[in-house]
């Protein structure tokens, strides 16, 4: 089975040095640079897919335009994984159907699902991360979501068992 990791805001503004968000994680489980950089070269290894959405495209572009310093050095590292991301250069791949989550249909679905997750101190960004995760899930990959923050890893899809196959006697 394929695996595909899915780099949320948290893991992307360590792995780029952002200043003041160069580590996050929650009890035993924090992340700084070194750790990123090990875990994603760990993952190329394995012929991991690290998918990029776009909400941590979009909130990593505001934590790095909100830095106190080296704003243009970070956002062209940015720019340079979002390149590799369009191109999908290995082992990056552009979530190329997050339309679905943009169409009547997927506004839809997050307007019904998001209050709730809000509640829960879900953002909307996180939401969306959250049905990125589903929507790989659904085409029979192993998902993980690779982050800092134990509310969006408790929503991280469960790859059900393989079907054992029969021996043919």
């Amino acid at each position: 089975m394929n695996k595909v990791l899915i780099i949320d805001t948290s893991i992307l503004c360590v792995y780029l040095e952002v200043p003041g968000k160069d580590t996050c994680g929650y009890n035993n489980n924090q992340w700084n640079k070194q750790r990123v950089d090990d875990l994603l070269k760990t993952e190329e290894q394995n012929s991991t897919t690290l998918v990029l959405p776009l909400a941590a495209i979009i909130e990593t572009g505001n934590h790095i335009a909100q830095a106190g310093t080296k704003r243009y050095e970070i956002a062209q590292s940015l720019a340079e994984i979002i390149l590799k991301t369009a191109k999908e250069e290995t082992p990056w791949a552009a979530f190329t159907e997050q339309s679905v989550l943009w169409d009547t249909q997927g506004l839809k679905n997050l307007a019904a699902e998001w209050p709730k997750l809000a509640g829960q101190r879900i953002s909307i960004g996180d939401a969306t991360i959250k049905s990125v995760a589903e929507y790989y899930a659904s085409k029979s990959f192993t998902v993980e979501i690779l982050t800092g923050d134990a509310g969006l890893k408790a929503y991280e899809p469960i790859t059900p068992a393989p079907t054992p196959r029969r021996r043919k006697s």
